[in-house]
């Protein structure tokens, strides 16, 4: 499988990248395109992947470049769905696949997967089940897909045996054919993607795709709390099993502050350092993944009670004289910080704002009630002040984030929750969002220092 074929590769990128070394070690003729041009590609992989023999096309996509000579077209998750060299393939039988479909077809025997995918929370999930799979099985567990590690890129460290965890988004569930984990999670379903899949159905259905080589033997574990996900999976044919954050149910679910799975007491959520109804669900979901594989309940609970999150995404930063800080940088829209603003019972000082991009403030409203203060900055910051105070909230705007860093403590009290969550993209001043978190989480160690040195 995968030798001496010819293998057009759209779109380099990590998965792109990973794929033609693959290839490459197994004699196939690779050809490798992007729309970029090599100026604004990573100088290094295309040093190596010229050493490799890789024929590269990159600054366009001629039309003479894809014909009936190649056996596979492997398409990178980010590259359109509708994509002429996509069409085209269709069009002369070639099979369209991605990095993972290829990875998954070049594992060793006996390999177990887990699969995670859903609107919101899948990295979260994800993390959490592979850091409580890791502590109970050592190296034999490994972690790949979406999240930020190619398979292919280790195919070289996975064994027979080994346990495989894995984030998968809805672009490489497109095109994917015989991937099958053998268990596999929905988070939830929530409109997204729409400019790619054209339709919040389309969406739907890709999704699902998780799922669609599964039988009986095969474990889905779902949402029940999300009528879109029980819709969209009344068909497969896999085992099915549930957890709800909103009712007792035969499966995993919250009661009284506890998660319990099959009746049994499994966590207690008032010792959890990550926040809100959505992370108690993610946390469900990893506890349920992790049965499956008959982890013991101290392994499940030293994991998670030291869970403090992914980075940028509600993510505990630490507690300065009572004051808890928590970097949701990763909230660049309205939705993601109407979530974190629901996940707090104390006082909150919110620092919001960033690029300006016509974002509607105004639907915040309903969930600023435990907000005491704001912080406005970046572009957008002048429309922030008119929104706090429209809500008689005490408002305060800065160009940057580090010149209102210490208003933010001046604020605030003990037990009071200081949020970075700015319902805004970072463009107008940072490369990417990562690097506002960064700075955020700089300033909350610089004050941590100088209380220290004055104490």
């Amino acid at each position: 499988m995968f030798e001496n074929k010819k293998v057009l590769i759209l779109g380099l990128a990590r998965s792109g990248y990973s794929a033609a070394k693959v290839l490459c070690s197994r004699g196939n003729e690779v050809v490798l395109n992007d729309s970029k041009s090599e100026e604004k590609l990573d100088r290094n992989q295309i040093e190596e992947l010229n050493n490799l023999g890789v024929r590269l096309v990159l600054g366009s996509h001629p039309d003479d470049l894809l014909d009936e000579s190649y056996d596979y077209l492997i398409k990178n998750p980010g590259v359109p769905i509708d994509h002429k060299y996509v069409l085209k393939a269709r069009e002369l039988g070639i099979e369209v696949i991605n990095e993972v479909e290829l990875g998954y077809r070049l594992l060793p025997e006996n390999v177990r997967i887990i699969a995670i995918t859903g609107t919101n929370g899948k990295t979260t999930t994800t993390t959490l089940t592979y850091e409580i799979m890791r502590k109970a099985f050592g190296e034999k567990v490994k972690l790949a897909g979406n999240i930020g590690y190619p398979l292919c890129g280790l195919l070289d460290q996975i064994n027979s045996g080994d346990i495989l965890v894995m984030e998968i988004s809805c672009q490489q569930l497109e095109n994917l054919i015989q991937f099958n984990p053998d268990v596999a999670l929905m988070t939830n379903l929530s409109p997204a993607h729409i400019d790619f899949f054209k339709s919040y159905d389309s969406y739907k259905k890709v999704k699902t795709k998780l799922f669609q080589n599964h039988d009986s033997k095969d474990i889905a574990i779902l949402n029940i709390d999300n009528e879109d996900v029980l819709e969209a999976t009344k068909n497969i044919k896999s085992t099915v099993k549930f957890f709800s954050s909103s009712k007792e149910i035969n499966g995993c679910y919250l009661k009284n502050g506890k998660i319990y799975y099959y009746g049994e007491d499994i966590i207690d959520t008032d010792k959890l350092f990550i926040v809100g109804r959505h992370n108690i669900e993610n946390c469900m979901g990893a506890i349920m993944i992790a049965k499956e594989f008959n982890v013991s309940n101290e392994v499940i609970g030293d994991v998670i009670y030291n869970f403090k999150g992914v980075e940028h995404r509600l993510e505990y930063v630490d507690t300065v004289l009572g004051r808890k800080f928590y970097n949701d940088t990763e909230a660049t829209n309205i939705r993601c910080t109407q979530i974190a603003l629901s996940s707090f019972k104390q006082p909150i000082i919110l620092i919001l704002g960033g690029l300006e991009r016509g974002q509607n403030f105004n639907d915040l409203a309903s969930h600023m009630d435990k907000v005491k203060a704001i912080i406005g900055i970046g572009q957008c910051r002048d429309r922030v002040l008119e929104f706090g105070n429209s809500l008689n909230i005490p408002t305060y705007i800065y160009e940057h984030l580090t010149d209102g860093f210490d208003k933010c403590f001046e604020e605030s009290t003990s037990n009071d929750i200081i949020l970075l969550s700015p319902a805004s993209a970072s463009w107008d001043q940072y490369k990417e969002c990562e690097v506002r978190g960064a700075e955020f989480k700089d300033k909350v160690k610089e004050l941590k220092n100088k209380i220290g040195i004055r104490n």
